[in-house]
């Protein structure tokens, strides 16, 4: 099979797909593997890597997508991209449609295979390909708060640690999943005094149990959020629901309560942000201030960290782009996670979240691959 990667043109989005050990293994297996000239360079990897391989560099972007038959991205298709979709594609990325409807459109109207990594999902509940990079945006998350939150600047000028004779901030997490794992281990570590809010006792319970006495656990409820929110100096969105779009968790009124200065991280902000006040950012304008707070919202966090980051998240993803690659859009068929994270096939929605976000019914995968 013909598979390719370009150079990513989100905001300063500096992962590639395809790493050159990943090119090595495609190669060595039989496929063809095309690279545009530079695609890795942002994760510190030059063309002669590739070359080494047995890769193809090619000049131009629009080579590879013409005539690559797996293409394999970081992030989603953007507006200038969606002209190189066709209908012999099969895509492999970050997808996260039910808040891109524009994009959504386009990888429809293109009769391509378009596959996300965010639904890709093992039988036992597992996300293996969004977790490495949900462990990366939670540990950054934190890190992004305690620097908006000193001045000069918006933020009120606050140490999360705090000291002798001088309380820490206070930190709440919504959601118990990877995010807000990852972000708690970083705020206790520092010192904050941390709440984690989420809907299920089991989730709150490993918090519990990872950090006896160190961390506040409450169930999601309107009350509770009120509660935790209400002067609260740092605020982290970390709620997912699969394929779907993010659940509006704290109001517009709670985010207020917090008062000015505080500071809200929307890592949930790809699907839409669990907050009413969260929308996206990019990370040369990454802030913005409504109801008195500082919200960051940047939907690829872990582009900034590019050399940690596509390791991590190609290490995940090569097994299932050998898959792709040597079985083609049957993969789908043959394995129940690849057929859980295909979106759209072939002009029709196949991911049941995805669907509902935009009012459709869902076409069972086996019928359209």
């Amino acid at each position: 099979m013909i598979v390719g990667t370009v150079r990513e043109l989100k905001n300063a989005e500096y992962r590639v797909g395809i790493t050159p050990e990943g090119a090595d293994t495609l190669v060595r297996q039989g496929h063809r593997v095309l690279i545009e000239a530079g695609a890795g360079a942002g994760s510190g990897f030059g063309d002669d890597a590739y070359r080494a391989t047995g890769a193809e560099i090619v000049a131009s972007a629009e080579g590879v997508w013409r005539q690559a038959e797996l293409l394999v991205k970081v992030k989603e298709p953007q507006p200038a991209e969606f002209s190189q979709l066709h209908a012999n594609l099969i895509l492999f990325t970050y997808l996260h449609l039910a808040a891109l409807p524009e994009a959504t459109r386009a990888l429809l109207d293109s009769g391509c295979a378009a596959i996300a990594y965010e639904t890709v999902q093992l039988p036992d509940g597992r996300l293996p390909l969004l977790t490495p990079m949900s462990q990366i945006a939670g540990r950054m998350a934190t890190e992004v708060a305690a620097h908006w939150l000193r001045k000069p600047g918006p933020g009120r000028g606050k140490l999360l640690s705090g000291l002798a004779g001088v309380p820490p901030a206070r930190v709440v997490f919504l959601g118990a999943g990877t995010v807000s794992t990852n972000a708690c281990a970083v705020a206790v570590a520092l010192g904050a005094q941390v709440t984690v809010i989420a809907k299920e006792v089991e989730s709150l319970r490993r918090i519990e149990e990872r950090w006896p006495g160190r961390v506040l656990t409450l169930i999601s409820t309107p009350y509770n959020v009120s509660r935790a929110l209400a002067g609260a100096d740092v605020l982290v969105g970390g709620v997912s629901v699969a394929g779907a779009p993010t659940p509006k968790v704290a109001s517009r009124e709670q985010i207020r309560s917090m008062g000015d200065g505080a500071v809200a991280v929307a890592v949930d902000i790809d699907q839409g942000g669990s907050f009413e006040t969260a929308r996206p950012t990019i990370h040369e304008d990454p802030i913005y201030v409504e109801e008195g707070v500082v919200h960051y919202a940047v939907a690829n966090m872990p582009g900034i960290v590019p050399q940690t980051s596509t390791a991590a998240l190609t290490v995940a993803t090569l097994p299932y782009v050998l898959k792709l690659a040597g079985e083609g859009l049957s993969a789908v068929k043959s394995d129940s996670a690849l057929a859980a994270g295909a979106n759209i096939v072939r002009g029709r929605i196949t991911n049941p979240a995805v669907a509902q976000a935009f009012g459709q019914a869902a076409v069972a995968v086996r019928d359209v691959a």
